[in-house]
């Protein structure tokens, strides 16, 4: 495809305008922070961010620290999802092992002995899908937020599970390591301050 039959939305004086062909975009005085959208594009995007516009009006890419950040409902929410989708698995798996056990009482010992495996699989879900390409998982997804290095980049493995483990210093005392957020311009937990994180939010015009 042409890359001068694609179209541009760009924000002028805050609001959108456009739809521009590439070749237009030349008289617009677009600046290297001037937010731009193509078709298929879920949100807007530095002009720097655009390689073709990096071309044409001779801009360099510049890394934009995130400005945006999940506020705790958002974050809480997004938790819920997960155990909710966490919880039903365990249900489901805690039935299916009852086919195998009739006694009542062992029924209960089981349920309630496996309990455990719930934290165990948000532990490790949380922490593999963060670190992941989609850099969150199905509740932070749904929220449209994820999780990032102090840059906006995606981060590792080791600093998802760091990340993950740190949550249990947010939880003492009184879970203030969470509230602490409130008090945070980033809007950071304890646990993300200790791993280097962010959780951020897309920013949408």
């Amino acid at each position: 495809m042409d890359p001068n039959d694609s179209e541009y939305t760009v924000v002028i004086n805050g609001k959108p305008e456009g739809p521009y062909r590439l070749d237009q975009l030349k008289i617009l005085h677009i600046e290297t922070g001037t937010f731009i959208r193509k078709p298929g594009m879920d949100d807007y995007k530095e002009a720097h961010e655009f390689p073709e516009l990096r071309a044409l009006l001779g801009f360099t890419y510049q890394q934009t620290a995130p400005q945006y950040f999940a506020a705790f409902d958002q974050r809480l929410l997004a938790c819920v999802i997960d155990y909710f989708f966490i919880f039903t698995a365990y249900v489901l798996l805690i039935l299916v092992s009852f086919i195998f056990v009739e006694e009542k009482t062992q029924r209960i010992m089981i349920a309630l002995s496996g309990s455990p495996l719930i934290l165990v699989a948000k532990f490790f879900y949380g922490s593999i899908t963060e670190a992941s390409e989609k850099q969150a998982g199905l509740g932070k997804r749904l929220m449209n937020i994820r999780v990032t290095d102090l840059n906006g980049n995606r981060i590792s493995l080791n600093r998802a599970y760091a990340r993950n483990l740190a949550k249990l210093l947010s939880t003492a005392p009184f879970f203030f390591g969470y509230l602490y957020s409130f008090l945070n311009k980033k809007l950071q937990c304890f646990h993300d301050i200790v791993s280097d994180t962010l959780v951020i939010k897309d920013r949408l015009i």
